[in-house]
């Protein structure tokens, strides 16, 4: 309010005022009328005094609260904690409702729906009813989609929900398809190319006029075009997009795909890219194909898996590259760019082991995987048991200038402590191989190779009971060979292995003697899926060693039995002749048998088994006087295999043989 107006408001009210009070009006002056006034800044009603005592329409003034003269705090002492809002405990309550699906069933899509309908997750519950009505329209839409899919184009879908209340007091979404007449394939054309990758591309579409038009078939079909042309030498093959144009009269679909198959090709030349561990040399023994052969996308993704399996690369993609060069019959030579990546070159590993009768045993070993380019690896490994400890060097150089083809070169020193014999042995070996691993599984297998030992150990002497110690000098001749038809190296599921060792050796014994055997091992092993969760594994293991007595062949070099991986519920080398003191003497023919019951459930497996076994003096294996055992073992999956833990009792346990045996290691026991 400006000041005039104020003052003027104050004059009109004095003067009614007086008007009111006096018969006569007497001019006032404007000192007078000042004089009057209370002061503007001061709007507290003055102190009541002895002279001018509180009137009725004057209250006295209330005493000040102390509370409000005290100064207020400073901001920064104010409380920041938000007020406490109080929060009901009670959940919303929620609105069950039921699902009714009519017209799906018919054409086969019922389950299809179910698995990806809205309204039928959550359990069949919404907060409300809008909720509902959302997720209805999510379903129609869902159930018109899926009709499409299959080849019923001019298929609708409708949903009802009926309201509260009613008689049930709970709502019901209804939901109706009508699927109409399904729609079928008319002519099938490839187009952009020319005549022979068209018909590659038509007979890898396999797509049949008169034949539904069914939308996940179609794309698996195009996706089998881009596999099946790089088989067949055009790695450039791009897939156009598909046109399907539909008639209404007769309800079919004219399918066309558009094709660009690029040049035909023939392998060419390597070229290396990134930070190569292998040159264009290395890989070209590596490779299973030839300069000049038709191109191969089969090819080129094993070679990938080889050099995977070399375990020196972190990464690796091959591509193939255009180089212009056109041959006389039309096909251009592409060469392979494999870009490479380093992996670790050095590894650590460690592994543990418990038998009864064995011991405990740790291995841990050391490798530099290419130490000597390319794929030359040098491993030292050191083992600690109870009864045996060793310290050995190896040398392995993979792909040998050959694909899968392994040279090795070892040395050794070790000791062994058993009940059968103890013995202090010194062993160069070297051998040439092909052998599975991990990653690379091979059918065939093989290994020849040579072997010199220096081996001082205790044998039995029948004549007088004692166990002398005496030095062999050992040179042999190993080979094996084996056919692998198995699903899995570490955990087998079917298929079956056969694997035959045959090993020609000539002795030289401390005493002049000099001795010339064979030693002959046949095993095998099958594997039969009853169901998904259970296989039945079963073994069978025969060896012969001819050409000498069993008393003077060196006895690391006799054939025993019992154990984790022989027959389980006996201990180590238990089963066979014994001498007086009940220890084992080993001898020159093995019988052994063993049946497993593999049930798995999720990482976890219970394995009953039943292992019978036999060790002969003679040279010729036999079913006569087999031993018997039988446990249970427990399974835990890993990524690299399973860890294994059997427990077993010997049958008909005789006298000395322990009641239970535990066996704790890593793979299955074959």
């Amino acid at each position: 309010m400006k000041p005039l107006s104020f003052v003027a408001l104050l004059l009109a009210t004095a003067a009614s005022t007086l008007s009111h009070a006096q018969p006569a009006q007497t001019p006032l002056d404007d000192s007078a009328f000042e004089a009057a006034l209370p002061p503007l800044e001061d709007t507290a009603a003055p102190a009541a005094t002895e002279e001018s005592p509180p009137t009725a329409t004057e209250p006295a003034a209330p005493a000040p609260e102390p509370e409000l003269e005290q100064p207020l705090p400073p901001l920064s002492a104010a409380p920041v904690d938000p007020p406490a809002i109080a929060v009901a405990d009670e959940k919303p309550k929620e609105l069950p409702y039921d699902v009714r699906i009519e017209g799906l069933k018919e054409v086969g899509l019922e389950d299809e729906f179910r698995d990806l309908s809205a309204l039928l997750s959550d359990g069949r519950k919404a907060e409300n009813a809008a909720q509902v009505g959302a997720r209805a329209e999510e379903d129609v839409l869902l159930a018109e989609r899926l009709l499409r899919s299959r080849g019923y184009y001019d298929g609708v879908a409708t949903i009802s929900v009926d309201t509260l209340p009613n008689s049930r007091n709970r709502l019901t979404a209804t939901l109706t398809a009508t699927p109409g007449t399904r729609y079928m394939f008319g002519r099938i054309a490839v187009t952009g190319a020319a005549e022979e990758p068209t018909k590659l591309a038509v007979d890898a579409l396999d797509l049949k006029s008169g034949a539904p038009i069914v939308a996940a078939e179609v794309e698996a079909a195009e996706a089998n075009v881009s596999l099946r042309l790089p088989e067949n030498g055009y790695p450039f093959v791009k897939v156009g997009q598909r046109d399907i144009l539909l008639d209404e009269r007769d309800h079919s679909g004219d399918y066309t795909l558009p094709l660009e198959s690029g040049p035909k090709a023939r392998f060419g030349g390597i070229r290396t890219a990134g930070d190569p561990v292998f040159d264009a040399g290395h890989i070209a023994v590596i490779q299973r194909f030839d300069r000049g052969d038709l191109y191969d996308s089969r090819q080129v993704d094993d070679l990938r898996q080889a050099l995977i399996a070399t375990s020196l690369l972190s990464t690796v993609a091959i591509e193939p590259v255009r180089t212009g060069t056109v041959a006389a019959d039309g096909t251009e030579t592409v060469d392979l760019l494999v870009r490479q990546s380093k992996g670790p070159r050095r590894q650590l590993a460690a592994s543990a082991g418990y038998g009864t009768g064995e011991g405990v045993k740790l291995t841990g070993s050391w490798t530099h995987r290419n130490l000597f380019p390319p794929e030359g690896a040098l491993t030292v490994e050191g083992v600690a048991g109870t009864q045996q400890q060793s310290l050995s060097t190896a040398f392995r150089r993979s792909n040998a200038g050959q694909r899968d083809r392994v040279f090795a070169l070892g040395a050794s020193v070790a000791r062994q402590d058993f009940e059968a014999y103890n013995a202090q042995t010194v062993s160069l070996t070297g051998s040439l191989s092909r052998a599975s691993t991990p990653i690379f599984q091979k059918k065939w297998t093989w290994s020849i190779g040579g072997e010199l030992t220096a081996s001082r150990e205790t044998r039995f002497n029948p004549a007088d009971g004692e166990r002398p110690r005496s030095t062999y000098f050992i040179v042999a001749a190993p080979g094996q060979l084996g056919y692998d038809g198995s699903d899995s190296l570490l955990d087998p599921t079917r298929g079956f292995r056969v694997t035959g060792r045959l090993s020609p050796e000539a002795q030289k014994r401390n005493n002049g003697g000099y001795d010339a055997y064979a030693r002959m091992l046949l095993e095998g092993s099958a594997y039969y899926p009853v169901m998904e969760s259970l296989v039945l594994a079963g073994r069978a293991r025969v060896g012969s060693i001819v050409g000498a007595t069993r008393d003077t062949i060196a006895p690391s070099r006799r054939y025993y039995a019992g154990g984790g991986g022989s027959v389980r519920g006996f201990g180590f080398q238990q089963l066979g002749p014994k001498d007086a003191n009940g220890d084992p003497v080993g001898g020159r023919s093995l019988t052994e048998f063993a049946l497993e019951a593999r049930y798995r459930f999720g990482d976890y497996g219970i394995v009953p088994f039943f292992d019978a076994g036999r060790v002969g003096q003679g040279s010729r294996p036999s079913l006569s006087g087999m031993r018997y055992g039988a446990g249970i073992g427990g399974r835990y999956y890993t990524n690299f295999g399973p860890m294994r833990v059997d427990i077993a009792t010997p049958i008909n346990r005789r006298k000395g043989e322990s009641k239970i045996a535990l066996y704790i290691s890593i793979g299955q026991a074959f």
